[in-house]
């Protein structure tokens, strides 16, 4: 090996290792951004809302259609992510940054129509972590399709049914957020996919994690 390549590479390897560090301490300071006391924060100059959420490991082995849901929603423990932040401050955060929810799905239209509104773009990290990882990297899909989370809104019945859904992952009429690449009931009624999270990529069961959304450009 040459002079020139050995440098080549090493100034590669150094830069690889740099950026890991740069992510690395953008993890933490997101972390450090949110708490359980205040558990969600609004960055209207980046255009992005963080929330803090822990680790459901239930959801490594077992089935959900849910991303992420409120801990006192009647569904607090049936998401890969249990959310420290409610539905209402979410959707009030979504709209503080401009996104505009589709509010097309009904309780009567659910299995004929997909969520509507603003493509959005959702990351996970936490401390430690080596960078921030999509929610297609942390949950996965047993199709292998790419998610297509969409702001539908839906408060009204997000409140009056309480399961505190804040990002379902086949679309839905009461989730704030939800994923137009399968129709309700894809996931529960008729089997078209199965999601669990990651255990290979997530921290362990009760580790608190940052959820960073914005729309996607």
């Amino acid at each position: 090996m040459s002079k020139r390549v050995f440098l080549s590479m090493l100034l590669m390897v150094l830069a690889g290792v740099a950026l890991s560090m740069i992510a690395g301490e953008k993890a933490n300071s997101q972390m450090a951004e949110v708490t359980t006391e205040n558990p969600i924060q609004v960055n209207k100059a980046e255009g992005t809302i963080s929330f803090l959420a822990a680790v459901n490991g239930k959801y490594f082995l077992n089935p959900t259609r849910h991303a992420a849901v409120y801990a006192l929603g009647k569904f607090g423990d049936k998401s890969v992510f249990i959310s420290y932040a409610s539905p209402k401050a979410f959707n009030d955060a979504l709209a503080e940054i401009g996104a505009k929810a589709g509010e097309n799905m009904t309780m009567e239209n659910k299995e004929k129509t997909t969520v509507q509104g603003d493509l959005l773009d959702v990351t996970v990290t936490w401390k430690g972590a080596p960078k921030s990882y999509s929610l297609d990297e942390v949950i996965k899909d047993s199709n292998g399709k790419p998610m297509a989370i969409r702001y539908g809104g839906n408060l009204s019945l997000s409140l009056e049914k309480n399961t505190g859904c804040l990002i379902c992952l086949d679309s839905c009429p009461v989730g704030i957020c939800s994923n137009s690449a399968y129709s309700y009931g894809a996931v529960e009624t008729r089997n078209e996919v199965t999601f669990v999270g990651n255990k290979d990529i997530l921290p362990p069961d009760g580790s608190l994690v940052v959820i960073t959304v914005k729309k996607k450009t």
